[in-house]
């Protein structure tokens, strides 16, 4: 524990293992929500009426799936998934239960980014791919994917620190991490250097990442 004049309060081995669990949550649920989130992306862009699997049918119903679960409120949506989360981790307490709620709560809102880069790709280039006979398959991983990667790298950089915010929400409710911390220890107990400490430490979560994303698409984007 330390002494201090400013941060008496602080358990520092509980402050460290609070940021480890939200980098877990975090990462775990970015890599999730980007594969996810790619491939709702790609059917929502594909379906489309015009495109190469156009079918409105089909359209309709993945559309009215990434509106709807990206329009609940993400405590609501904890809360909702309880169930769903008991069959998958046996448990609605702890790191590993708030993933379920984190993915399929930034899934759907990444794939309407990954629509949106998707269709800001240049027609022509598509259309010439398809004229040299390019399957879809080829069409997807040569043309589609690459030329909207600065865009996804983009949009998972956004998807990635609102993430860090819905850990912070899921902890209120024993997710665990720097959000359970700074509300157990901090709010409840009027401990007001914990809440600090955790909330610069979640910023500069946010910050690396923000500074990563920005790096990459920079080195990626040829335009």
């Amino acid at each position: 524990m330390n002494n201090g004049q400013y941060f008496k309060d602080i358990d520092w081995q509980a402050m460290w293992d609070a940021t480890v669990q939200t980098l877990y949550m975090t990462g775990i649920s970015v890599v999730a929500t980007f594969i996810l989130g790619i491939v709702l992306g790609l059917l929502l862009f594909l379906t489309t009426k015009g495109n190469m699997w156009g079918n409105k049918p089909i359209n309709t119903v993945i559309s009215a799936f990434v509106n709807i679960f990206r329009s609940i409120p993400f405590i609501i949506l904890i809360v909702l998934l309880i169930p769903l989360t008991m069959i998958l981790v046996g448990s609605m307490i702890g790191e590993n239960a708030a993933l379920p709620a984190l993915i399929i709560g930034a899934s759907p809102f990444y794939a309407r980014m990954v629509e949106i880069g998707l269709r800001e790709i240049d027609k022509g280039v598509i259309e010439a791919a398809k004229s040299m006979g390019a399957t879809t398959g080829t069409i997807i991983w040569k043309v589609l994917l690459p030329e909207s990667m600065p865009a996804l790298v983009s949009g998972i950089t956004v998807t990635a620190i609102a993430l860090v915010g819905y850990t912070a929400m899921a902890g209120v409710i024993g997710a665990g991490g720097l959000g359970n911390l700074a509300y157990l220890e901090g709010f409840q107990r009027n401990q007001n250097d914990v809440t600090v400490v955790a909330t610069i430490i979640i910023l500069v979560i946010v910050f690396v990442i923000q500074f990563i994303g920005d790096f990459i698409t920079s080195k990626i984007d040829k335009r």
